[in-house]
């Protein structure tokens, strides 16, 4: 049995088998196929942090692979009110066949699945986001950008830029990331990524300089300022990011035909300009909806892995 809490427990062949299959998968969906892989299967949804696209993804996910989705709150399970991780892990595990978990700490997902008797995903932790990576990569590939590509992550070295690390090391692409000072990336996080990049050949280099980063890229991305839990930050995060928003001038140091990807939600003039975003608009929604396709991939990957 196998768990989905971070690329770095993957291989090369194994991503690129999951992101295929998603795209096997879209094109059956888009052909009216449903293939029932997961028929009268149960995937038990625990959100600590509450979201759109991971919900509606995995919900409909669940739905077009013939099985069902609950969704659970930590106002619905006794989780976080006093019953440890291990109990709620071995119930709930008990009565579902696979569980997804969007949460805060990533100790706790890791707790989880040690003590789970079926295969857990991780939907987003303050340490990593592999979900939206699969969808990144899918995107990539249906636009033909390959591990060839160069990517340039501009802004906070948080959850999706720990992910970009792994996948970059994973898959041997070049990966420049461009924080300001006081927000880098996790320096242990970093060391694993950089030891992984040594067998695949990936580049991987941390700066403060966005522009530096941009320079020539195929991929531009970026991610919101201040995540979920930092609300309280707002505001001296906008003063600490400026000259850090992609918009136009900023594109036109990437490549000549370079993309922008952002896993949404965005918010406009702060992270990206409005006009970055929506000429752009074609694959970052493309991007949004491959949520849908590559975690469906995912589930299937892992029902025929246990």
């Amino acid at each position: 049995m196998r768990h989905f809490l971070t690329l770095k427990d993957f291989t090369k062949e194994e991503i690129l088998e999951i992101v295929n299959l998603g795209i096997e998968i879209k094109k059956d969906l888009r052909a009216g196929i449903y293939k029932e892989e997961l028929k009268h299967q149960t995937l038990a949804m625990i959100f600590e942090k509450s979201s759109t696209r991971t919900r509606v993804s995995f919900e409909t996910g669940m739905f077009q692979l013939g099985g069902h989705a609950l969704f659970l709150s930590n106002r619905d399970i006794h989780l976080g009110r006093g019953e440890p991780i291990k109990d709620t892990a071995r119930v709930i595990s008990s009565m579902c066949d696979m569980v997804m978990i969007r949460t805060f700490e990533h100790s706790m997902i890791e707790e989880f699945a040690s003590y789970s008797k079926v295969p857990v995903i991780n939907g987003l932790t303050d340490s990593y986001h592999p979900v939206q990576l699969l969808a990144d990569y899918m995107t990539m590939l249906e636009y033909g950008i390959s591990e060839n590509a160069t990517v340039a992550y501009v802004g906070d070295g948080n959850n999706m830029t720990h992910s970009w690390m792994m996948l970059a090391a994973k898959i041997g692409f070049e990966l420049r990331i461009a924080t300001p000072k006081g927000y880098e990336v996790d320096g242990d996080i970093l060391a694993e990524a950089l030891k992984i990049a040594k067998g695949s050949g990936a580049k991987i280099s941390v700066m403060n300089d966005p522009k530096e980063a941009v320079q020539g890229a195929t991929i531009v991305t970026t991610d919101t300022w201040a995540s979920m839990g930092q609300e309280d930050e707002k505001y001296t995060r906008i003063k600490d990011f400026q000259g850090f928003m992609v918009d136009d001038l900023m594109m036109c140091l990437a490549a000549k035909n370079a993309k922008f990807l952002h896993c949404l939600p965005a918010y406009r003039e702060q992270e990206v300009s409005e006009s970055v975003l929506e000429g752009h608009a074609d694959i970052v929604f493309d991007e949004a909806q491959n949520r849908l396709h590559a975690q469906k991939g995912l589930m299937v990957w892992l029902n025929r892995h246990r």
